[in-house]
């Protein structure tokens, strides 16, 4: 009786998870970005990262967006990816999507000069940063 209570929660966690991976991937090749959005977002990364990094050490911000981006970046951080970098696009998109929707969250937060105030980069790479898709 033990034995079988413990299979069945491990086959319904498993089967929760399987399904959550095929909603993300599905959710990522609807909104996934177009050629010229994912290269200039690949430029864009070094100063996104550095961004991040010290919009999540910033404790003038709410703890929820400080805690938010540090998932964000122990997400960015470990070797395994939610779609593997294999998948043509969707392999290396799925990093600017979350990183594009974590940020969108922090800006309706925190605000965007709060982001604007953290930015390292270029006044045209923060104005690409902003830029709504198209």
């Amino acid at each position: 009786m033990t034995g079988s209570w413990w299979l069945d929660t491990l086959l319904g966690v498993l089967a929760g998870l399987a399904t959550a991976w095929i909603a993300l991937i599905t959710a990522l090749a609807l909104t996934r970005p177009r050629h010229g959005m994912l290269s200039e977002a690949v430029r864009l990364l070094p100063d996104a990262l550095r961004l991040i990094r010290r919009l999540a050490a910033d404790p003038a911000l709410p703890r929820g967006v400080r805690t938010r981006l540090a998932l964000l970046l122990a997400y960015l951080a470990f070797p395994i990816d939610l779609v593997p970098d294999f998948i043509p696009v969707l392999g290396y998109a799925d990093d600017a999507i979350i990183v594009a929707v974590v940020l969108r969250s922090v800006v309706r937060r925190a605000g965007l000069p709060a982001v604007r105030r953290h930015w390292p980069g270029s006044d045209d790479g923060f104005a690409a940063l902003c830029r709504p898709p198209a």
